[in-house]
């Protein structure tokens, strides 16, 4: 049974950071491309960034570009989300999700679907 426990959001000022995890289980976290997204009030989920299962690629969305960076620890099954420079406009959940394969591009990834979801970690920016 896949399990997805994001974790590390909270209340932060403009311009601070804050490290987002998320921990997996029931399937070889290793095998899976992982990917970042996040859900305002009101908005559609939007994908934030996305990781390779080794680690080596990764992207992301142009509304994050240069302040967010992914990252992964295959021995912990755990995925990050280091997000500096926070902005008002990044207070939204945000949850983590992936597949087994090869990841795709941002572009193609937007067509994928999910049968589980974790229950989200809030992040709030604000002053």
């Amino acid at each position: 049974q896949v399990q997805l426990v994001e974790s590390g959001g909270g209340l932060v000022q403009p311009g601070g950071s804050l490290r987002l995890s998320c921990t997996a289980s029931g399937f070889i976290f290793s095998y899976w491309s992982m990917y970042w997204y996040r859900q305002a009030p009101g908005k559609e989920r939007e994908l934030v960034a996305s990781i390779s299962r080794g680690g080596v690629s990764t992207d992301y969305a142009d509304t994050v570009k240069g302040r967010f960076t992914i990252s992964r620890v295959n021995a912990k099954s755990t995925v990050y989300l280091q997000m500096d420079s926070l902005k008002p406009e990044d207070t939204a959940v945000y949850y983590c999700n992936g597949h087994q394969g090869p990841v795709k591009t941002l572009k193609n990834a937007q067509e994928l679907s999910y049968g589980h979801w974790g229950q989200g970690t809030q992040v709030t920016v604000s002053s």
